[in-house]
């Protein structure tokens, strides 16, 4: 891992399309503004986390068990 110390206004390059820059800095926080193509996905870490832990999760329920859902949900709606 690279650590680099910069301040507000500065910004650090990743190859020829990707520059971080820092907007803002105060106490336990820094704002970052990302600059990169279309096609270079940019995302949180925790986002991406919750998604593959929400993938996997849908991965692990089978059919019956969607279908059981399904009538159960329908049970209570009607009465």
């Amino acid at each position: 891992m690279l650590v680099m110390r910069r301040r507000a206004g500065e910004s650090i390059s990743i190859g020829a399309d990707i520059e971080i820059q820092v907007l803002e800095t105060g106490p336990g926080r820094v704002k970052l503004g990302i600059v990169a193509p279309p096609h270079v996905p940019v995302t949180r870490h925790e986002a991406k986390l919750t998604r593959e832990q929400n993938i996997a999760a849908a991965r692990g329920m089978h059919a019956g068990a969607v279908e059981g859902l399904v009538r159960a949900l329908q049970t209570v709606s009607k009465t």
